[in-house]
């Protein structure tokens, strides 16, 4: 058995054989501990197992905290709405245990059955892992111990557990997995169980290092790095952290993103479900959403000023016809500190503002001329001089997109200053 974090400890007992040797080898190892057991009451005599919990806690000498469903079940699949009630029953307990950690009796056969299923719909190494040792506040202590080991554990200690009849109903396809299809691979294929389990430990160290990976600024040289399996669990992991359903991505997705990171110029990006887009800034990869969101409306604030050091307005000439607008084709400015006309496609370009928020860019206007491109450029012939009445220009709320890295051209203030991350048999759990 892994050895659980230190601290109070809630250990999930459904009343069956695993969970319920998970709550004597934690009982036994001598954790601060405290039981839980959620009644789904789904079938006629769910009310007797929740009992023989109670009596077993009772004679450990441990807390119990039970609930019975009440409430009716969620309009999905029977597991799925039982699975929901029950983590959703755990949270609640574990708050009231005041425990770091809840406890899961799934075992190494429980890891094996995972993988198949994650096969038959097709999986990448995330999948290919299995259930994870911890997840949040939830571990798993059995996953390296088989669960015939666990019934051997139970029998020298004269303990019988409730066995679920739901266990043996082929309905369910994690039931067709354990009696029909790991079987039928094992009398072809001896010790393939063990092969699998195997297989989904070295799958857990390929995607802790992609999560290694996807932890800090992801950049191409750092993808380019590892080998592709570990990048593209890499890029899945940068698509969930910025919001993306998991599983969400396709194949194609993934080669698409994989072949945006070879060498290349930056600013190009491919669509990705859920209103997301993966983009290259420069060396660095991320994913934003497709389209930005509208938020409050944008409003040009002007007042007087000789000049100030505020880096986040314009200081232009008194006098002039100033709007708000956003880009459109043919813009552009002669930048102050520059050297001469530039076009505005090409200031977004020097300063590597992605294509997908070029559009949603703030520009305040002088009439039809270009004067302000917002943390990038003022134009110079339109810019306040050192010393002479001008006005303070600024855009309330700011909503100017952040570019990574940006290259300014020149101070956008003023022309004063220019430039300025082997399953084992059960041993000795005590």
């Amino acid at each position: 058995m892994a050895t659980p974090p230190a601290g109070r400890i809630l250990a999930a007992v459904s009343g069956g054989p695993d969970s319920t040797a998970l709550l004597i080898a934690l009982h036994e190892s001598g954790h601060d501990l405290v039981a839980a057991h959620y009644d789904h009451a789904l079938r006629d005599g769910s009310a007797d197992v929740a009992r023989q919990v109670a009596e077993l806690c009772a004679r450990l000498g441990i807390t119990l905290i039970s609930e019975r469903r009440t409430e009716a079940l969620p309009k999905v699949s029977l597991q799925a709405a039982a699975r929901k009630l029950r983590y959703a029953f755990l949270d609640r307990a574990r708050a009231e245990a005041g425990a770091d950690v809840v406890a899961l009796g799934h075992t190494a056969d429980d890891l094996v059955e995972g993988v198949v299923l994650h096969m038959l719909r097709g999986c990448g190494i995330a999948g290919f892992r299995g259930m994870p040792a911890r997840r949040g506040h939830y571990v798993r202590p059995f996953l390296n111990v088989w669960r015939k080991d666990l019934r051997d554990y139970l029998l020298v200690r004269g303990i019988a557990a409730y066995e679920d009849p739901a266990n043996l109903d082929p309905r369910f396809a994690r039931v067709r997995v354990r009696h029909l299809i790991l079987p039928a691979l094992e009398r072809d294929r001896p010790g393939i169980g063990q092969r699998f389990h195997s297989a989904a430990t070295a799958a857990t160290r390929m995607h802790e290092a992609a999560a290694t990976a996807a932890a800090g600024p992801t950049t191409r040289r750092r993808l380019r790095r590892l080998p592709e399996p570990v990048a593209a669990e890499a890029l899945k992991l940068l698509y969930i952290g910025a919001g993306g359903s998991d599983p969400g991505l396709s194949r194609a997705h993934i080669a698409a993103m994989l072949s945006l990171a070879e060498p290349g110029r930056g600013g190009r990006g491919v669509d990705l479900p859920g209103g997301l887009r993966f983009r290259i800034v420069g060396d660095l990869m991320q994913v934003v959403p497709s389209r930005r969101v509208s938020g409050d409306p944008l409003r040009l604030q002007v007042k007087t000023c000789m000049g100030c050091d505020d880096r986040g307005a314009a200081h232009l000439r008194a006098g002039l016809a100033l709007r708000l607008g956003f880009r459109s084709p043919g813009l552009r400015l002669r930048p102050v500190g520059g050297r001469g006309s530039r076009k505005l496609q090409d200031i977004f370009v020097d300063a590597r503002v992605p294509r997908e928020d070029r559009d949603a860019w703030p520009l305040v206007f002088a009439g039809e001329k270009l004067a302000w491109v917002p943390g990038l450029a003022v134009d110079a012939d339109l810019a306040s001089r050192h010393g002479e009445p001008g006005v303070h220009v600024s855009i309330t709320p700011m909503q100017v997109p952040t570019a990574p890295k940006v290259v300014r051209l020149e101070n956008p203030t003023s022309p004063r200053a220019p430039g300025a991350g082997r399953a084992r048999k059960l041993g000795d759990l005590s």
